[in-house]
């Protein structure tokens, strides 16, 4: 009998079905990266999905945001994104957090009910206490390096965090976590150098959170595909494949 994820199951055959819909997967940040994962793991019909951002859509989302559009600014991003996540595939089982991931706010957070952990945040305090965390817990977790200032899709690679060349965020990320003696990380970067913003951006800085920090520019086609290859590497991963 045909459902909804009967082509999926021709690709990796009723039993993945199945444990997928076991699967407990979070996704920490609901921006240009993390709200495509979030549409391709409830279309290939995760079971249980945890969805974290304290941001609300704004008017600048809208050029790469999957939730973003007009009747959708002012809302939380979690919230819109539980609704589309429901209207795709009303069986899963969502939770949505409107919280901004910090070491401050970890605690909140039991890494050992999860079945994997995709970091799509953008602060690097966040991503570093994520992978602290999932470590510790012994879940998997798989994280976004930057996709701001990219204009190449194809240069996306997946790789450990310690084989990673070029991207300015992986250096960092992986200059902190060898002082952490984490020995591994998988992640999805890009191998293009960042460009540098056509224009002052200066009044766009995001005060949001509580510092002033230049915002990278971006586009539609990006942050996208960075989203799709996540998703595609915790389906596979989850059920083996």
């Amino acid at each position: 009998m045909q459902n909804q994820f009967s082509r999926t199951q021709l690709i990796f055959g009723q039993e993945a079905i199945k444990k997928l819909r076991r699967m407990r997967v979070a996704v920490f940040g609901l921006g240009g990266v993390g709200g495509y994962t979030v549409e391709a793991l409830a279309r290939s019909g995760i079971g249980t999905l945890d969805l974290i951002d304290n941001d609300k859509v704004c008017l600048t989302n809208l050029n790469r945001q999957i939730y973003a559009l007009h009747q959708t600014i002012g809302q939380y991003k979690a919230d819109v994104a539980k609704q589309r996540v429901h209207d795709i595939c009303p069986d899963i089982v969502v939770h949505a957090h409107n919280c901004f991931y910090m070491p401050d706010t970890a605690d909140a957070f039991d890494f050992t009910q999860y079945d994997y952990i995709v970091d799509a945040i953008d602060t690097v305090k966040g991503k570093l206490e994520l992978v602290r965390r999932a470590y510790l817990a012994g879940t998997p977790i798989i994280s976004s390096m930057g996709a701001g200032n990219k204009v190449d899709a194809t240069a996306f690679r997946v790789a450990d965090i310690y084989a990673t060349k070029i991207c300015p965020l992986a250096k960092v990320m992986r200059s902190e976590l060898r002082k952490m003696d984490i020995p591994s990380l998988k992640v999805v970067y890009s191998e293009e150098q960042p460009i540098r913003p056509s224009e002052d951006v200066s009044d766009m800085s995001d005060v949001s959170i509580g510092c002033r920090r230049q915002i990278p520019g971006s586009n539609a086609f990006v942050p996208s595909v960075a989203g799709m290859i996540l998703a595609g590497e915790v389906i596979k991963d989850l059920i083996s494949y």
